[in-house]
């Protein structure tokens, strides 16, 4: 066989095995993630919310943390520390952390379309950075917020005020965090997702506190269960696949999980945990989305 083969041959087998990568990758975007809110909720029958979320990132940042110094990843500097400090308690303790809380009286399929509101609230950031929204993008931006209104209408949110309000905020921290994050001197690489979940874990610790909560003695084995699968398969795994497909396929699609997620969320709800879900519910995710479709859409073709 001649080199040119052998070197043809050699191509096709890793565009192959690259395909397979995207493709069981995306599957755990789509799935898993989809899946943490259900698995949050388990696990809040013997975990506190806060506490929750700050041992899930203390486990999880250290592990990765430690993955990175033993594959020689460089320290973050003193400024990048702080920013992602700052970053790490906007999304992870502001956001993540308020998602716990929310669903100890919020569905977990409702709190995931709820936190799908997330870019509308980022494209009105952008704009405090000169980054104001096209007439397409503004477009989305009503429609996004009209689905949020008939969201809240249902009566998944519509029972818990003090639920719908820690969604909300949560998406806004979300929101905030990211946009100010792309204008900071952050980690590089996966370093910064383990410099944030380590300083998130010390925010919520400290949150958890003041909350008056406390490590449970005696947690039931299912709910530790949900603890281990959200730190292994949510914060390791999952986030795993998510910087290869963003280093490896368009960002259109590396980030549609945002799109499948409330769906998969919302399944899994009502087949696992028998959650009901209503006509003004199904509604406000349908136009949620649909804002958010028409956001992306209108940045990719700015971009191109």
């Amino acid at each position: 066989m001649s080199d040119t083969a052998c070197t043809s041959q050699a191509s096709t087998s890793a565009v192959a095995d690259q395909r397979w990568m995207v493709t069981l990758s995306l599957f755990a975007l789509y799935v898993i993630w989809g899946s943490t809110y259900l698995a949050i909720r388990y696990a809040l029958v013997s975990y506190p919310p806060f506490t929750l979320a700050a041992i899930r990132f203390a486990i999880a940042g250290v592990l990765l943390f430690t993955v990175l110094r033993v594959r020689g990843e460089s320290m973050p500097t003193a400024r990048q520390w702080k920013n992602a400090a700052i970053v790490g308690t906007l999304l992870l303790a502001g956001g993540n952390g308020l998602v716990c809380f929310a669903e100890q009286s919020v569905g977990s399929g409702i709190a995931a379309v709820a936190v799908a509101s997330m870019p509308l609230f980022a494209a009105v950031f952008g704009g405090v950075y000169g980054e104001w929204p096209s007439r397409g993008e503004t477009a989305g931006l009503l429609l996004g917020f009209v689905g949020v209104i008939v969201l809240n209408l249902g009566a998944g949110l519509a029972g818990s005020p003090l639920g719908a309000i820690a969604l909300i905020v949560a998406a806004i921290s979300w929101a905030f965090g990211s946009v100010w994050s792309k204008r900071q001197d952050m980690p590089k690489g996966p370093m910064n997702t383990a410099a944030q979940m380590l300083c998130a874990s010390i925010s919520l610790a400290i949150i958890a506190f003041l909350h008056g909560e406390r490590i449970p003695a005696h947690p039931e084995a299912g709910a530790t269960a949900a603890l281990a699968y959200l730190v292994v398969f949510g914060s390791i795994i999952a986030f795993s696949a998510y910087l290869y497909v963003l280093k490896t396929v368009r960002p259109a699609l590396a980030t549609s999980y945002a799109y499948v997620n409330p769906p998969v969320a919302v399944l899994f709800g009502v087949a696992l945990a028998g959650e009901h879900v209503g006509g003004f519910d199904l509604a406000g995710m349908a136009i949620i989305l649909v804002g958010v479709g028409i956001i992306t859409l209108m940045r990719v073709r700015t971009a191109r």
